[in-house]
């Protein structure tokens, strides 16, 4: 059999009449794994649908090796009435399959995406039936895979176990993702839809960008030099045509289609390498330290199975102005539970969570609840009969506030149930962006996000100066726009890491047997063995205490002026170069002087806790 499974050459597409795509041309080899890119509107779906052939061409050639198949992940399960998970999975394979090998797919497949094949499609979350929807398209084995935004609600351990089956996967996998690490990971190919045209990067998606760099780059290059010999036919069609013979009259309109096409051709190369650029996103003043959790524990009971599942346990934190915090996590490890204390939906089993007086939430949340379906945008974003709204104490017309986050203007008044997620997601961050407050939580902003709104949503909140909190699996997303990682592993056990995933992943292969050992010894802060009791008795505060508490402020202030003097010297990417020495000494004092202003944070805490009680 040939490596050749589908070939596309010089095909034509039209869409209400007028030409979509205009020679197009592609081939897909056995074994490839391609990432397809493209602005919103560029036709990925459109392509995809080709390849399956549920949208013919309407000229030129289509040609698929005989008996290859292609298998399509739907965006959302279709058909799931009276189904369970086995049904559905399984209902586009043959009848033939014998039980040895239904049982090793859903051993090699099912499985692993945490699916209970007795469980009714009915009764699953949005995020699993994703899931299951994901699991059809592999059981399948198709000669071609087509996968539409498959790590949309997926935690990092499914993504990455995903990476690994596509990686092996014998067939060739077609990818539409906004996850670049993820196409970075798993692709060695490119399809790049652009203005109705379909460019063939020859690397995977990790070299895609300084690629097509180089291509826009070289198109401006040629536009100039088209622009210089535009230019000197329309001086001379300008000047009239002293002889009125055909071959002039012909030039002269030449030169003047040519001078057509270049503007046209110039504004399309103009919106292609623009980007959107809004103010930076200043907020009110708040406090310097905005919340503090002390020695907080909750736990909730199963009612099916009568256990207790341990959520916090002894967690201490205190988060300060301009936190840039990054939250990982499985589902049911916690991370919900954390945020909802943090905006006062929840209160602690024991211990206490200080919150500033003068902090304003705003909350992103991936369910979308603050959006009316049955509205128009529109409706959900300016005061009722009205078509300005105020943006950051500017007052801004919808229209133009709209155009902002890649809307038409016309959209204003189409109803959010018309909308794609992504979309809806777009709506969603135009709505609390529009005021953020003084803390912004954002539960997985990037789900259904296209490239062209994340590189906008990252930019925006890089400016951003106010505390961050960001729940995301997007890998790349949450290098770029936190500090910090907190990262709940389950049972109670939750790690703080200075950085943004990648140094969350460092920290962890750094992490040796002893220190594994050390914590199931209980000597880590987080080890059962020490969760606090509730003092029945206040302790006294006594002259002693009153006094550690008097001096704990200014050694707090003096580690944290040292600690950003070390953190201005390591940002020196050439200190290693010119001081070896400078950089140990920094790279062993920076993590001692953190853990100190930790320490001496928590004693702080500790000390007003007392002395609050004290006073009761």
């Amino acid at each position: 059999m040939s490596d050749l499974l589908l070939s596309v050459e010089e095909a034509g597409v039209l869409i209400a009449g007028k030409p979509f795509f205009e020679n197009l041309t592609f081939h897909i080899h056995a074994g490839r794994k391609i990432a397809l890119v493209g602005k919103n509107g560029a036709g990925k779906t459109t392509l995809m649908n080709i390849i399956t052939g549920d949208r013919e061409i309407d000229d030129g050639t289509r040609f698929l090796y005989p008996g290859t198949t292609t298998g399509y992940m739907e965006q959302k399960a279709s058909g799931i009435e009276g189904k369970t998970v086995r049904d559905y999975v399984f209902e586009g394979l043959s009848d033939e399959l014998e039980d040895w090998d239904i049982d090793y797919r859903i051993e090699m497949v099912i499985s692993p995406l945490l699916l209970n094949v007795d469980d009714k499609l009915a009764n699953l979350s949005g995020g699993q039936l994703r899931r299951a929807a994901l699991a059809r398209a592999l059981v399948e084995e198709p000669d071609i895979l087509l996968l539409d935004e498959p790590t949309n609600h997926m935690d990092l351990e499914l993504i990455e176990w995903l990476e690994n089956y596509i990686k092996n996967y014998r067939g060739a996998v077609v990818i539409v993702s906004h996850d670049r690490r993820f196409l970075a990971n798993t692709t060695d190919r490119v399809f790049w839809l652009d203005r109705g045209s379909l460019k063939t990067a020859p690397k995977g998606f990790a070299h895609f960008q300084q690629w097509s760099k180089d291509m826009l780059e070289q198109e401006g290059r040629a536009l100039h030099n088209r622009a210089k010999k535009v230019e000197q036919e329309i001086d001379w069609a300008n000047k009239g045509v002293k002889a009125r013979v055909k071959r002039n009259v012909r030039r002269q309109s030449e030169a003047f289609e040519a001078r057509d096409q270049f503007e046209k051709d110039q504004k399309a190369y103009r919106r292609v390498t623009s980007t959107i650029e809004l103010p930076p996103m200043t907020t009110e003043q708040s406090s310097r330290n905005v919340a503090e959790f002390f020695n907080v524990g909750k736990s909730f009971s199963d009612a099916e199975t009568g256990r207790t599942k341990l959520i916090l346990e002894n967690f201490n934190m205190r988060i300060k102005k301009q936190d840039r915090i990054g939250i990982l996590g499985r589902n049911g490890s916690g991370k919900t539970t954390f945020l909802r204390m943090l905006t006062k939906e929840m209160t602690p089993d024991v211990g206490r969570v200080k919150i500033a007086k003068n902090l304003s939430f705003s909350y992103f949340d991936q369910n979308r609840s603050m959006l009316k379906e049955d509205k128009s945008l529109k409706d959900n974003l300016c005061p009722e009969g009205a078509e300005y709204l105020d943006v950051r104490g500017k007052s801004r017309h919808i229209c133009g506030y709209l155009k902002d986050y890649l809307f038409d203007p016309e959209d204003a008044w189409r109803k959010v149930s018309t909308l794609s997620g992504g979309q809806k997601n777009r709506l969603m961050l135009s709505k609390i962006l529009a005021n953020p407050g003084s803390m912004l939580i954002m539960d997985e902003p990037t789900n259904d996000l296209d490239m062209d709104t994340l590189d906008m949503l990252t930019n925006i909140l890089k400016s951003y100066d106010g505390t961050l909190f960001v729940v995301s699996h997007d890998r790349d997303f949450l290098d770029q726009v936190v500090t910090k990682m907190l990262v709940f592993e389950g049972d109670g056990k939750v790690e703080g890491i200075v950085g943004g995933y990648s140094d969350y992943i460092a920290w962890k292969k750094t992490q040796t047997s002893e220190d594994v050992q050390k914590k199931k010894s209980g000597k880590s802060k987080s080890a059962k063995t020490e969760t606090p009791q509730v003092r029945k008795d206040p302790v006294a505060f006594t002259f002693n205490l009153k006094h550690e508490l008097e001096k704990l402020p200014k050694a707090i202030k003096v580690l944290e002026k040292e600690i950003t003097k070390l953190e201005e010297l390591m940002a020196d990417p050439d200190l290693y170069t010119k001081d070896a020495d400078e950089f140990a000494r920094i790279s062993t004092r920076l993590p001692a002087a953190k853990e100190e202003l930790d320490t001496s944070e928590l004693r702080w805490l500790e000390l007003e806790d007392i002395k609050a009680a004290a006073k009761t």
